[in-house]
């Protein structure tokens, strides 16, 4: 598996991907809207998809979405998606793209990049961790739905 910056041109093989991603979270099917979705990302230069892709069969995807640090006035980038079809799992790809992100970023000049995961997601936190993460012991996120 090659890992490369997905574009428009990637969608046919970017979407399913992604609908299993957004399964995985209890998201329901919605294909059209997941294409607009990505496709507004990119056009929009909002996001940055990592595509692994054999030829025409697609294996894994990482998204990475832009913030900002203002006390560091730095660049920062959030990996907020990370999938791996399933007959692609246990073979690395997933540690391949992790590090596929980190030298997008380094490539980039960000200063950093964020992730959260699911407490219940042990196999997404020894990834990450065997992969130099740490777990931030000094910030609580929180979240307000609107």
């Amino acid at each position: 598996m090659q890992i490369a910056q997905a574009g428009i041109d990637d969608l046919d093989l970017l979407v399913p991907l992604f609908e299993s991603y957004r399964a995985f979270y209890g998201g329901q099917p919605q294909p059209e809207k997941a294409r607009n979705f990505l496709r507004e990302r990119m056009e929009r230069s909002q996001s940055v998809v990592l595509l692994a892709r054999e030829g025409e069969e697609a294996g894994g995807f990482v998204q990475l979405y832009p913030l900002f640090s203002s006390a560091a006035m730095a660049d920062v980038l959030v990996l907020n998606d990370l999938f791996v079809a399933p007959k692609h799992r246990r073979k690395g790809l997933a540690a391949r793209l992790v590090k596929a992100a980190e030298e997008y970023a380094v490539g980039q000049g960000v200063s950093r990049l964020r992730l959260s995961t699911q407490h219940s997601n042990t196999c997404a936190q020894a990834l990450y961790e065997a992969a130099g993460w740490e777990l931030d012991r000094e910030f609580r996120t929180y979240n307000r739905a609107l």
